[in-house]
């Protein structure tokens, strides 16, 4: 046993917890340890009356003062100087050892003449059967293990002799071994240094044992050791020191020809490690990555250091180690180990095949088939809104990702986001994107039953309540309205909302369900940006609820939600804000069509209300010529069962929902007032379906909430879901049979809107132009396509909203008015100069204006007549005309623009990569899911229960 022990103590004042405290209880366990420590020395790091006098008081041979920056490493070296004894004990001020600590530390230290460092066992300071630390080791990629760290102490790691290393706290050392390793490594940033110290003792010939008996409580005030990570910056500080140490031991231990190799690899590695970060649903972690390798990268004089001082004393060969690290298996057998077990109520099965919900998808399969089965041949789909998409997927990523745009005389700026979703949807069929909305189309009726039955999922875990919620939400009429008028935006937010109500109701809970939710955010308010103020409203409630309830992890999750959809818009945004035109941001997407719909009077407001935004074809089904009021009945009993979700035993969930569906229900009335697109002269209203969809969500899911929790009686539950979806059913009559009775706005649409010889040129030159002139009752109507087809993709709210005529407006009328009205100027030149090869009169049909046919006659008179033009013939389009000679495409965009449009993409790109590598998911992630309900709100509703 040695003869004399040398108790080193560092007390800092500025530890987490309470120090005085800690520092008291400390003192006391000293002056009762059955073997007495022969040498006190305390070094106080910052000024502190009250611990100075503690500090005064214990009878220290010495009190050392320090300023309070002064890490532990540093303390110690300081208190070095004055080591009297033949061992020394490594103490902080929140270490409290028990009676026999040092006793039988010092006995394990005396076991053998190579014993140079004797660990004790740290357990919780205010639970002394929970294990702190006792020993550690490392992995062959050099991270740290604790060998016990957390585990209920049964005694069952007593019998363990060697180790590698372990916690610095309360550690027993030979002062021979503590002065020839010159003490603890300063550049470890305060973890993992009783480890380095434990490696360097056994390189240098020594042992480290474990003394199981020494038990010593330890309350993570941070002077030694990690704090305790109560707060999400604590947190980082002790991920940062652990990735310090780790990287930082890498460069010391390596073998010499590697070390410049570890040296070149710390930034990529930290690349790589935040991307598994991500994927691993750690994004908490990627600050601390990177600042600890910038950290270690520029210490290179430490890493030196490091390396001579294991240089001079080493007399083992790192190969003696490797019995003592934590091997692959091992490791592995841990990470099962430590999957959460979770103490709530855990998570049913899905249910999905048993529960019937594959059924009802395909019986929407089978539906949708037969409501429009010439759908299974149309090339493309066409009709109210739709237009075709883009040649193939590679023309559609550039309309979406481009500095110019396909529309326009001189069109140059940021495309809608809404470009990007088509993109994505073109993708799905590269070589022929419009049959992918042909297949979309044919699909939709079974995706809103799949979207809607998993979002019923949510609400209740009753399979018959299921299916009643997918078939409500398909048979929404908002939707069937969308489908049968040709909407592709709002069938598309339809289709998306119950999956993002499926996963932002656990957003809260993973990264996963928040990472997919972002994504699934940026699609709905791509496809429908009057979303936004609801949307808002609601991301906000989230984060502040969040905050209050769940704790900043939960609100960060929430703020991430909305990243994706703000890079994603940003640079339209920037756009529109330039020009002064922030209204416009509101427009609906894709081709501006107004359409049958409901007036903005008190009739048609209560039919918003009711889930109608037109009146479904029953105005035509039933020859009905006044308003159509009785719409209301269809929708009655529905929202007479989600009124009452606020009498559930829900009730939270239930007045949210309700709220969802008041916003959705106000924001629908506010678009169908505004107009900030237009058609030629024509004004066209913002179309209210998207936000009643939204509404819709909350509609739906407080229905099933009240047959789930309110009606308690089955038969009852029955009868009432019964009642709400024949109604629905009902009222799907007219759309479900519009193609059948030839009354649907959709058909067989066009893969080009230019006449078939344009559409063969333009398709590999999108650069060449086409001038389409309409003859109006007041003169010709002026449009450019460039390429071979205005898609639905090229569209863009740049030229459909846009409030005041531009120079580029007014160049392209100019240059209309001199085709059709004066033959004598060389406006010919003037289209060849800007990329322009044809020209389009296009054909109003048969119900064209005399007026109208007067000026096309005029106007066909005049281009038959002038020099530089070729007649193509008529075509289904309309008489076209080509210029004479080879046509140069247009100019490329301004450098300027160009580069913006790069750079914005290269931001949106890396957004979406942060957001789908959080979205996927890793065992972990499924395992801690399945750890927690699936229902939102019964948590709480059974801890009350309790």
């Amino acid at each position: 046993m040695p003869a004399r022990v040398h108790a080193l103590l560092v007390v800092r004042p500025d530890g987490r917890a309470p120090a005085a405290f800690h520092l008291t209880r400390t003192l006391a366990a000293l002056r009762d340890q059955t073997r007495a420590v022969d040498a006190l020395t305390i070094v106080l790091c910052g000024g502190d009356d009250r611990l100075r006098a503690l500090a005064e008081e214990s009878g220290a041979e010495v009190v050392i003062a320090a300023p309070s920056r002064t890490g532990f490493a540093a303390a110690l070296r300081l208190a070095s100087r004055r080591l009297d004894g033949d061992a020394v004990w490594l103490l902080a001020q929140d270490v409290a050892p028990e009676p026999q600590a040092l006793q039988r530390l010092a006995a394990a230290l005396e076991t053998a003449p190579s014993v140079a460092i004797a660990i004790p066992k740290l357990v919780e300071w205010d639970d002394n059967t929970r294990i702190v630390s006792l020993g550690r080791s490392m992995t062959r990629f050099g991270a740290a293990v604790g060998l016990a760290d957390g585990e209920h102490d049964q005694g069952q790691h007593d019998g363990t002799d060697d180790v590698l290393g372990g916690d610095v706290r309360g550690i027993l050392v030979h002062t021979a071994a503590w002065r020839e390793l010159d003490g603890l490594d300063d550049a470890l940033a305060g973890a993992d240094e009783g480890l380095d110290l434990g490696v360097r003792v056994r390189l240098a010939g020594g042992r480290v044992v474990l003394a199981p008996g020494a038990r010593i409580a330890v309350a993570h005030d941070g002077v030694a050791g990690p704090p305790a990570p109560r707060t999400t910056g604590a947190r980082a500080r002790v991920t940062h020191a652990a990735r310090v140490a780790q990287l930082h031991r890498r460069l010391v231990y390596a073998p010499p020809p590697v070390v410049v190799l570890h040296w070149l690899t710390l930034l990529p590695l930290a690349l790589w490690r935040s991307v598994v970060d991500l994927v691993g649903k750690r994004p908490a972690r990627i600050g601390p990555e990177w600042s600890a390798a910038v950290t270690v990268l520029v210490r290179l004089r430490a890493v030196a250091r490091a390396r001579r001082r294991i240089a001079r004393h080493r007399r083992a060969s790192w190969s003696q180690l490797a019995s003592l690290r934590v091997s692959s298996r091992v490791m592995r057998q841990r990470l099962i180990e430590d999957q959460p077990a979770g103490d709530g109520p855990r998570r049913t099965e899905l249910g999905f095949f048993s529960g019937g919900g594959a059924w009802a998808v395909l019986a929407a399969l089978v539906v949708s088939i037969a409501a429009m089965p010439a759908a299974l041949s149309w090339p493309s789909i066409g009709g109210g809104a739709l237009a075709p998409l883009a040649a193939n997927a590679a023309r559609a990523w550039s309309e979406a990702t481009g500095a110019q745009r396909p529309l326009g005389w001189e069109a140059v700026g940021p495309a809608d986001p809404f470009s990007a979703v088509l993109a994505v949807l073109a993708s799905f069929s590269p070589t022929d994107p419009s049959r992918a909305l042909v297949v979309l189309w044919l699909l939709a009726l079974p995706l809103a039953v799949l979207g809607g039955w998993f979002a019923a999922t949510r609400v209740t875990e009753r399979a018959a309540l299921r299916i009643v919620g997918a078939a409500i939400w398909a048979l929404a009429p908002m939707f069937l309205v969308a489908l049968v008028d040709g909407r592709p935006a709002s069938v598309i937010v339809h289709l998306v909302l119950p999956w993002l109500a499926f996963t932002a109701a656990g957003a809260h809970r993973s990264w996963g369900n928040a990472g997919t939710a972002s994504i699934l955010l940026a699609v709905v308010l791509a496809c429908s940006p009057v979303l936004s103020a609801p949307v808002v409203i609601i991301w906000v409630f989230a984060v502040v609820l969040s905050m209050v309830f769940r704790g900043r992890r939960a609100a960060f999750r929430w703020l991430w939600i909305i990243v994706p959809s703000l890079a994603l818009s940003a640079p339209l945004v920037l756009a529109r804000l330039r020009a002064g035109d922030p209204w416009s941001l509101l427009a609906d997407p894709g081709v501006p069509w107004s359409g049958p719909r409901f007036a903005d009077d008190v009739v048609g407001r209560f039919l918003f209300a009711a889930g109608f935004p037109a009146d479904a074809g029953w105005a035509a089904f039933t020859g009905a010529s006044g308003p159509v009021w009785w719409l209301l009945l269809f929708t009655a009993p529905l929202l007479a069962l989600a009124l009452a979700a606020a009498a559930s035993t829900r009730r939270f969930v239930g007045i949210v929902l309700l709220a969802v569906a008041g916003l959705g229900v106000a924001t629908a009335f506010a678009a169908a007032g505004l107009a900030v697109a237009i058609d030629g002269t024509t004004a066209i209203p913002l179309w209210p379906g998207a936000a009643l969809s939204l509404a819709w969500i909350g509609v739906v899911g407080a229905a099933l909430l009240t047959l789930d929790s309110v009606v308690p009686v089955r038969a009852v539950r029955t009868v009432a879901a019964a009642i709400a979806v024949a109604g629905l059913v009902v009222a799907a009559v007219p759309t479900l049979t519009a193609h059948a009775r030839d009354a649907a706005a959709v058909g067989r649409g066009e893969t080009s809107t230019l006449p078939a010889f344009v559409a063969a040129e333009g398709a590999n030159t999108p650069g060449l132009g086409t001038i389409v002139l309409t003859p109006t009752d007041d003169g010709v109507a002026v449009d450019v396509v460039w390429g071979g087809s205005a898609t639905l993709g090229g569209q863009s709210s740049l030229v459909t909203a846009r409030t005041e005529l531009t120079d580029a407006d007014r160049e392209a009328a100019q240059v209309a008015a001199d085709l059709v009205a004066d033959t004598a100027n060389d406006v010919v030149g003037e289209l060849r100069d800007h990329g322009v090869a044809f020209i389009l009169l296009a054909s109003n049909g048969d119900d064209e204006s005399a007026a109208a046919r007067s000026t096309r006659l005029a106007a066909a008179t005049a281009l038959g007549s002038r020099d530089g033009l070729d007649a193509v013939g008529s075509t289904d389009k309309g008489e076209l005309w080509r210029l004479s000679g080879e046509v140069a495409p247009r100019a490329d965009a301004p450098a300027s623009a160009r580069a913006f449009a790069a750079a914005a993409w290269s931001g949106i790109a890396a957004v979406f990569a942060i957001a789908l590598l959080l979205a996927l998911p890793t065992r972990g992630s499924r395992s801690a899911s399945r750890a927690a309900p699936r229902l939102v709100g019964i948590r709480a509703l059974r801890r009350r229960d309790r």
